[in-house]
């Protein structure tokens, strides 16, 4: 299939769009309304969301929390800078993790965080095929307490900064920890904004996906069906199983927010039109072609050109539509990628 090429999710951007803050105010932000089925347009604003929400949508949100999973530290002995990415828990003590620089850091060394009284060491356990690193971790008392006093937040390579307020790296509704990057469609949305769409009737149902740094990862094949997916971890409970199934039996929209829930609730569902509680791995790969079993519209930020994410909204309302939504953005100056503005592909 001829529209299966990474280059055919091409589009240009010009870089100084890309934005490198969040606004003052979460719902600020403008909003790209997409008709899914002819490619109509609309310009808004985020707070104007429930313009375009009906009584008895349901709406699906990440819970998951974004945690400091970034560490600078030196091997033991040495004076050099290293840095560990924490991926994924493994066990109480042990993450799979990305390691800089890889050369010096094999099977056995040891990185050493911070100073007394708080001291976190990194002991390399494994060395896994792909180049990540299983981490054998050494600490007193909690963990996460250590993390949040050592590490800072994983942001993504095209954001050239630091992050003066870290919670502006996590949505209002985050619970559960457990993600190296934030479910950014969610950073729109205020604790108000989000009473005022359930006061009208709207269904709001948490799922947790954490989001892994995988989801930065470049699409490096021609052919797209060559690319390896990244796996991340998900859970829908038996209440938001209930609640999104009796949304679809009523006929009612399910409205993802973001590529992260979209994922979950298609893997979820395991092919059929109902989604399963439980949780597990998926590495599911949407692309032009995917039928779709839960998600109708889809709440999202801009994504990189050629990346997965922009292949799975293209996806939903086709690849024409999307790209040329991406060039009337660029010629409004819509700001681009994670603290940037949203779009809703939907039928109007």
């Amino acid at each position: 299939m001829e529209y299966l090429k990474k280059s055919d999710f091409y589009y240009d951007l010009p870089e100084r769009l890309i934005a490198q803050d969040p606004l003052e105010d979460r719902s600020s932000s403008r909003l790209l309304v997409l008709d899914k089925k002819d490619g109509r347009m609309l310009h808004k604003h985020f707070f104007e969301i429930g313009d375009f929400l009906r009584k008895g949508d349901c709406l699906v949100i990440n819970d998951t929390k974004v945690i400091p999973a970034r560490l600078i530290g030196h091997r033991e002995g040495h004076t050099g800078a290293c840095e560990i990415l924490l991926l994924k828990r493994i066990t109480a003590t042990d993450w799979e993790c990305i390691v800089r620089p890889g050369r010096k850091l094999r099977e056995g060394a040891v990185v050493v965080f911070g100073s007394e009284p708080t001291v976190l060491k990194g002991v390399i356990k494994e060395v896994l095929p792909d180049g990540n690193r299983i981490v054998s971790f050494e600490f007193e008392g909690v963990f996460e307490e250590v993390l949040d006093k050592l590490g800072t937040m994983p942001l993504p390579p095209y954001i050239t900064h630091e992050l003066k307020d870290r919670n502006r790296y996590q949505t209002v509704y985050a619970k559960h920890d457990g993600s190296a990057a934030a479910p950014t469609a969610g950073l729109h949305f205020t604790e108000e904004l989000l009473e005022k769409i359930k006061e009208m009737g709207v269904d709001i149902v948490r799922v947790t996906l954490h989001v892994g740094l995988g989801t930065f990862r470049p699409v490096k094949e021609d052919n797209i069906l060559d690319h390896h997916m990244h796996t991340e971890s998900y859970q829908v409970t038996e209440e938001a199983a209930r609640m999104i199934n009796a949304a679809k039996e009523r006929g009612s929209r399910v409205i993802s927010v973001g590529t992260t829930s979209c994922r979950t609730l298609e893997a979820a569902s395991h092919g059929t039109n109902r989604v399963e509680a439980g949780s597990g791995d998926t590495d599911i790969f949407i692309y032009p072609g995917y039928s779709f079993n839960i998600v109708d519209s889809l709440i999202t930020n801009f994504h990189l050109p050629e990346s997965t994410l922009i292949m799975l909204v293209a996806a939903l309302c086709g690849r024409e539509n999307i790209l040329n939504a991406y060039k009337e953005a660029v010629k409004n100056e819509y700001r681009f990628f994670s603290f940037g503005d949203a779009m809703f592909i939907t039928d109007f």
